[in-house]
């Protein structure tokens, strides 16, 4: 607790509403994040030399501090047990899970947070950066000022520009406080370390805050944020229930006993360590009912749903799984000045490969404006979401795509694993066409492309032509669809996955699908969600790919409905 007594609040009761972003319930003493370094007033400079060296070393300190981080992140500790009233006792999240799944879990999260870490320590060790808090410094700037004033003028710049770039900009904001922490000599800002379990509130998490969370948090609250911020990606990684886009959690006094429901996005406050004991024993059965579930996904009447798995590297892999329905391939570009060698990419796709037990859809490089790498030197565009994105970068840098592909087979060869290659981004038939040439050319017989653009599912049974197989995106899909954007947390309602017309666009792809023999699946965030996943079997979805954690949640869902029962939510929910 804040005040250090280890004493819990229980009085002040209410319900607040948020978005849940990730399943699971939990229950703890509320315990908020740390406000940032509050900016001295300038101070005279008398030796410009010793603070720009001073802007360096806190640079340095900094850079250091996320790298450590990060190796830290890839060798998890072993999540402890915890209660609702913050004694040592049996877990509110932790539950009974097989120990061997929650290791699973921690090392798939800490991969990914890992990943998170090392970028944003590129960024803090970023040349540019660094030279204009120096110059600044020279020109007579405190070493605080100096750099407060060079990353505020990255961050206008990347906010300035909206989509993925401002988000960026939060990113910045990150650093900044603890380059801002490091010069001041103060400790670097960042996660409560109250000494007991706690459920964590913050205005919103930046991705080294999220990367970093230990076992000790059992469930994030957060006043801003959306479902597809890193709060929520990571959270479902960890399984750690989350609830974004909460404002009245601001109100809430720390110490607080509050209840976290990650499916409804309710968060109980001023609960007695009763009913705290209660959602945790509730917690704790459900996840040893999940976890005693296996096999293939099937409804009730046996209609097979294959249950596959969104992954970013080997790490990610869990037994049993039915295989992999999106392997994302651009964390091997992430933070490079030069794309990965021919052989560095056959390597970590010929590790999947080898361990996926199943078919492995590859998405080949999803990058462009709207996520900037460095090594494909791309101009800044007004509307990077609507610009040179996904499969659109091969119109610039064709040679990116060809060189993936070869990679592909390669490892594909080598592994005798069953690999379909399916591309990003992709908006007309001539386009598929293309991609499907290019990726036969290459050796891989099987090519698909994912259903992002309401363009490309109104024209799916002419992709399908061309194309093996569909995979729907209904993240992207949904922001094209309703031109929401999907970092804004005020249109969350427009990307709710169970909205008709998103519906209808789905259906329209699994009808071309029926009707030209070929599979359609969902890799979208609505494939994980037990809600919307009966909604998309209805409507002809074959399978559904998902962070792991969602697994075991689907499958239930599923097996309790007959194929006949999902086609009949399906139709009332479109209306």
């Amino acid at each position: 607790m804040p005040d250090g007594t280890g004493q819990v609040t229980t009085h002040g009761g209410g319900r607040l509403s948020g978005l849940g972003v990730s399943q699971g319930r939990a229950a703890g003493p509320l315990v908020r994040m740390a406000e940032p370094p509050r900016l001295p007033g300038p101070r005279p400079v008398t030796d410009p030399d010793a603070e720009a060296a001073a802007v360096v070393k806190a640079l340095e300190a900094v850079t250091a501090d996320l790298t450590r981080r990060a190796a830290a992140a890839r060798s998890p500790a072993p999540a402890p047990v915890e209660t609702a009233g913050g004694t040592t006792g049996d877990g509110a999240r932790a539950g009974t899970a097989d120990d061997t799944d929650d290791t699973d879990v921690a090392a798939r999260a800490g991969a990914e947070a890992a990943e998170i870490l090392e970028a944003l320590a590129m960024i803090a060790d970023d040349p540019m950066l660094r030279e204009e808090a120096e110059s600044r410094a020279r020109g007579g700037q405190d070493a605080a000022h100096a750099l407060d004033a060079a990353f505020t003028g990255h961050r206008e710049t990347l906010a300035a520009l909206g989509g993925y770039l401002a988000e960026r900009a939060a990113d910045l904001d990150d650093l900044r406080h603890r380059a801002v922490a490091a010069v001041l000599g103060l400790p670097m800002p960042g996660l409560p370390a109250p000494g007991h379990p706690y459920v964590l509130a913050a205005a919103d998490l930046s991705p080294a805050d999220t990367a970093g969370l230990g076992p000790d948090v059992l469930a994030l609250v957060t006043e801003r944020g959306g479902p597809t911020s890193h709060t929520a990606i990571l959270a479902r990684a960890r399984g750690l229930p989350a609830v974004v886009a909460c404002p009245a959690i601001a109100d809430v006094p720390d110490g607080t006993l509050v209840g976290v429901d990650g499916a409804t996005g309710e968060v109980t406050v001023g609960l007695t360590r009763e009913q705290a004991a209660e959602v945790v024993a509730r917690d704790r059965e459900e996840r040893a009912r999940l976890a005693a579930s296996a096999g293939p996904g099937r409804t009730a009447d046996g209609h097979p749903v294959r249950l596959l798995l969104n992954v970013g590297s080997a790490a990610d892999l869990r037994p049993g799984a039915e295989g992999v329905g999106l392997f994302r391939t651009e964390f091997l570009f992430l933070g490079r000045r030069q794309p990965p060698s021919r052989q560095e990419q056959v390597t970590a796709y010929a590790e999947v490969f080898g361990r996926a037990g199943g078919p492995v859809i590859v998405r080949t490089l999803d990058a462009g404006t709207d996520k900037p790498l460095p090594f494909l030197g791309l101009p800044e565009e007004p509307n990077p979401a609507l610009g040179v994105r996904g499969l659109r970068v091969d119109r610039v840098r064709p040679g990116v795509l060809d060189d993936q592909l070869a990679a592909i087979a390669e490892a594909a060869r080598a592994t005798g694993a069953d690999v379909r290659v399916m591309a990003p981004m992709v908006t007309t038939v001539a386009e598929a066409a293309g991609f499907a040439a290019r990726a036969r050319a290459a050796g891989l017989a099987r090519a698909g492309v994912m259903v992002e653009v309401p363009a490309a599912a109104l024209r799916a049974a002419a992709l399908l032509r061309e194309v093996d197989f569909l995979s729907v995106g209904t993240n992207d899909l949904a922001q094209y669809a309703f031109a929401a954007d999907r970092q804004h947390p005020g249109l969350a309602d427009l990307l709710d996955p169970r909205q008709p017309a998103l519906l209808e666009l789905v259906g329209m792809c699994a009808r071309a699908g029926r009707e030209a023999g070929k599979q359609v699946g969902v890799c979208g965030e609505a494939a994980g969600d037990p809600a919307v996943a009966p909604l998309l079997v209805g409507l002809g979805v074959t399978s559904l790919s998902m962070a792991p954690s969602c697994v075991p949640l689907v499958r239930e869902a599923l097996a309790g409905l007959t194929l006949a029962e999902c086609e009949e939510r399906a139709a009332a929910a479109l209306g």
